[in-house]
């Protein structure tokens, strides 16, 4: 589904989303340990590089995730906390991506953020992450599905 057509039929998540992003604070204490003990040290250096809302929004993610999936591996629990992680690379903040999400990927930086998954995937990869963990960000895992589901709740 591209990114302009969840723009139609997620608007709910998009609000929500956009709502959610307005606070800078970091996540609680708690959450960003529970985070950070289910990451790898490379991962670790990748998600203190997301910006405090991508990163409550990945624990919130990940915990849905978890809650639809209770098999779920380290691995796998990695690539839910690091979905958006491809995210740091275009250097938009909350307004930047509601335009780049309204009017698709016309600038350099609207084209990073809509190609967020690949260069997450890049990312961790290069962060030593395992398979599992960069085929989920890259969207290419069977696991993806439940995912999705748990990022547009």
């Amino acid at each position: 589904m591209s990114k302009l057509s969840q723009v139609f039929t997620s608007p709910y998540h998009l609000a929500a989303r956009f709502f959610t992003s307005l606070s800078s604070a970091p996540p609680a204490p708690e959450n960003d340990a529970w985070a950070e003990s289910q990451l790898l040290e490379g991962e670790v250096a990748l998600w203190r590089r997301m910006s405090n809302q991508d990163r409550r929004h990945s624990i919130a993610v990940a915990r849905r995730f978890i809650a639809a999936r209770p098999e779920a591996s380290r691995a796998e629990i990695a690539g839910a906390l690091l979905h958006d992680v491809g995210k740091i690379e275009c250097g938009l903040g909350t307004w930047g991506r509601v335009v780049a999400t309204l009017v698709g990927p016309r600038t350099e930086r609207f084209r990073i953020y809509h190609d967020h998954e690949r260069i997450g995937a890049e990312l961790a990869a290069a962060a030593g992450s395992e398979h599992d963990t960069v085929e989920l960000i890259a969207e290419r895992s069977p696991v993806f599905p439940i995912l999705q589901q748990g990022d547009h709740a």
